[in-house]
């Protein structure tokens, strides 16, 4: 018990550190990369974007994206978040506004933070190239989740596993499939 204890205080100070991180930065860019994840927006332009350009292996990259973000969402969304109620970062440790617009669901895990990582790790597996291009907006987005106190730490690292999860599954099913 003593470790899970000193796990979740680590947690909750990581928390109320990143909320409070206060600088130009942060204010200037969090803000629009929380809005262009919102709905997956963000990661349905980069599949459009690789699609149109990519030839072969921008649609087989953007395909691999979708159906893994797909994936990682019916598994944090619909499945993780009925099974673990957890309430938000408190909104005294939230020191700005973006505190206001929080949903009202289980923070634990954060479904954008693997959405983020589904898809980019998917991408990865397809595209390198352009799967290195996703990650810069994929840390952010996990990094805006816990700035805005949407999420503990915690919540976005389960997050990414979930979003690496999916992108593995969705990558070995299909030679799964075959075999049987």
């Amino acid at each position: 018990m003593e470790i899970l204890t000193a796990l979740r205080d680590g947690d909750h100070r990581l928390t109320r550190r990143m909320a409070g991180w206060d600088s130009d930065w942060a204010r200037q860019l969090l803000p629009p990369v929380e809005e262009a994840a919102e709905h997956t927006k963000l990661w349905w332009a980069a599949a459009v974007a690789m699609a149109a350009g990519g030839g072969w292996r921008g649609r087989k990259a953007a395909a691999a994206g979708i159906v893994s973000m797909a994936a990682a969402e019916l598994l944090s969304n619909g499945v993780a978040k009925q099974l673990v109620e957890r309430r938000r970062p408190p909104k005294e440790w939230i020191p700005h506004d973006d505190v206001e617009d929080r949903p009202d669901s289980s923070s634990f895990p954060s479904g954008h933070t693997a959405a983020a990582v589904a898809f980019t790790a998917a991408v990865a597996a397809s595209w390198p190239w352009a799967g290195a291009a996703c990650a810069v907006p994929a840390v952010l987005v996990a990094i805006e989740r816990v700035h805005s106190g949407a999420h503990y730490p915690s919540d976005v690292a389960v997050g990414a596993a979930v979003g690496l999860t999916a992108a593995a599954l969705v990558r070995v099913t299909p030679r799964l499939l075959i075999r049987h």
